[in-house]
């Protein structure tokens, strides 16, 4: 990719490196075709869903967080007991200079269309997890069949949730637990109709999860 030139906006960065794959318009795919041709997470509202710190660090260095990419059904192939990663279809994402990086991250945390369904969440860090928050995420729930609790631990096909924590917004996280679809019509992820404060002990989970450092 071209260097940047020094004055250039945060927004300006979206358009030339980031449009061809992320939507920054919205709304979210309401057919199964949009669906299938998203080609990375929507980031129209990113503002309500990442938290800055961490996106800033992570353009700096991208490390995967879907194992199978967007879609698993492209990057998957027989293994002896399980369906397996095909790395070899995955392609790295870019990384971008310190600089380039705290602008992309401050003009997406601009990106707030949803402050409504923010603000309709209250989270409440107070709710201890306690060993009821992995059962819930392991096993009543069944998170585990999509997610990974850590590296090559748990599901394929979402995002792995060990640095989800430090990732997300826990409002963000309270509110997609209560409803995906409110967010993203067509998610794959279902709604599991968690019960409070069970959605707050998974949130809480989720952010001590984080606390692990698995990705470093």
């Amino acid at each position: 990719m071209p260097a940047a030139h020094a004055g250039e906006t945060g927004a300006a960065l979206l358009q030339q490196r980031c449009v061809a794959c992320h939507d920054l318009q919205g709304p979210a795919p309401t057919t199964l075709t949009q669906l299938f041709a998203r080609k990375a997470p929507d980031l129209f509202y990113a503002g309500n869903k990442y938290q800055t710190a961490w996106v800033a660090a992570w353009l700096q260095q991208p490390k995967r967080i879907r194992p199978a990419g967007m879609l698993y059904l492209d990057h998957i192939k027989p293994g002896v007991k399980r369906d397996m990663v095909d790395s070899s279809t995955l392609k790295p994402h870019m990384a971008l200079n310190n600089d380039d990086a705290n602008k992309v991250a401050h003009a997406l945390a601009l990106l707030k269309p949803y402050n409504d369904r923010i603000k309709a969440v209250s989270h409440d860090p107070s709710i201890s997890p306690g060993p009821l928050g992995e059962m819930l995420f392991d096993k009543i729930y069944g998170c585990m069949a999509c997610h990974q609790i850590e590296p090559d631990f748990g599901g394929l096909s979402a995002p792995e949730i060990f640095t989800a924590g430090k990732r997300l917004q826990a409002a963000y996280m309270l509110s997609y637990i209560r409803s995906p679809q409110a967010w993203d019509a067509k998610t794959w992820m279902p709604n599991k109709h968690v019960s409070s404060p069970n959605d707050q002990k998974l949130v809480n989970y989720i952010i001590e999860l984080s606390k692990e450092n698995f990705d470093e």
